[in-house]
């Protein structure tokens, strides 16, 4: 049996997008559904790269969760850590997008956010194997909002440090998922004294640690081998392994960004397993990295749909070749 090397939890949901790109939430008429949730996309855009990757989350006893898991599987995704719930239903975020293809989230419908399956995630059925095998884990924070999925984060936490596996964290922030908002600096600052890299946005660095200087982050957390700060259009700054530098963004006509942080944090993990965290103390491979994962998450923005818009490892060498050329 093959072991999937990288480990996603959290959260797999329906992204709505509104079908009317500029349209506030009551001009909006019909809405399309995509698969979504960060740790899900990550999962999804690590596997078409060519890693084998697994996710561990909870879903509904639905129609909704049957075909989540099933959109898992036909992209190769391992589903051994998926659990179901048998009355929580499955999650659906309502998403608007301005002009540039920008989103907002606009809520879950009717639901409260605690009433989702995916907040259920339980500990204890949490396959131990998948952790003997794996190189990486994949964290985002949306779930440490609800006390369920918050013990199994630590959970698998637990497991990752008896396994020697590493931890990356994406802060992935949402307000509209914490019910008391306040909590949140609290909860994600503990977190991450467990990671070995960490992923945010430069809004999330500024909330977070009043800068978006990746060295300052670094330095700040002590603990932690590299951070990664993206900002959209205006590139990524990086400190790996005492190596700082930024990375311009890539000029592509932009159809709709959800996800695009999620697929640059893939294709970072994908050079990770490629090349092994040991060469991030190289100056001349940390660039082509960082490069690599930004290329993955601008051509992930060209189409709808946070996981229908990712590349294959293909696409992203002749997206590359062509730039280079």
């Amino acid at each position: 049996m093959t072991y999937p090397r990288v480990l996603c939890l959290g959260e797999i949901l329906f992204d709505c997008l509104a079908d009317k790109p500029g349209a506030s939430l009551e001009e909006v008429e019909s809405w399309t559904a995509y698969p979504g949730g960060a740790p899900a996309n990550v999962a999804c855009a690590v596997a078409k790269l060519g890693t084998a990757a697994g996710f561990i989350g909870a879903v509904g006893g639905d129609e909704l969760g049957n075909s989540l898991v099933q959109v898992l599987q036909e992209v190769g995704v391992d589903t051994a850590g998926v659990q179901r719930h048998p009355s929580a239903p499955t999650r659906q975020v309502y998403v608007l997008r301005n002009e540039a293809g920008d989103r907002s989230f606009a809520g879950f419908g009717k639901l409260d956010t605690a009433d989702f399956a995916d907040t259920r995630l339980q500990a204890a059925q949490i396959p131990d194997v998948l952790f003997e095998n794996a190189d990486f884990l994949v964290l985002g924070t949306l779930e440490l909002a609800y006390p369920e999925s918050r013990k199994a984060i630590e959970r698998a936490i637990e497991l990752a440090e008896r396994y020697d596996v590493t931890i990356i964290v994406d802060i992935n922030w949402r307000a509209v998922f914490w019910q008391n908002p306040d909590e949140a600096k609290a909860r994600i600052r503990k977190l991450l004294k467990k990671v070995d890299f960490l992923k945010l946005s430069d809004e999330e660095a500024e909330w977070l640690f009043g800068t978006t200087d990746a060295g300052a982050i670094t330095y700040r957390l002590d603990s932690v081998e590299g951070v990664l700060v993206t900002a959209g259009e205006k590139g990524c700054a990086y400190c790996l392994s005492e190596n700082e530098g930024k990375i311009p963004a890539f000029k592509v006509d932009v159809e709709d960004t959800t996800g695009a942080g999620d697929a640059f944090l893939a294709g970072f993990v994908r050079q990770l397993c490629k090349h092994g965290i040991k060469k991030l103390a190289d100056p001349e491979i940390v660039p082509k990295i960082v490069t690599y994962a930004s290329a993955v998450g601008a051509m992930s923005v060209m189409k709808p749909g946070a996981i229908t818009a990712q590349p294959t490892a293909a696409e992203v060498e002749a997206f590359l070749y062509l730039y280079k050329n």
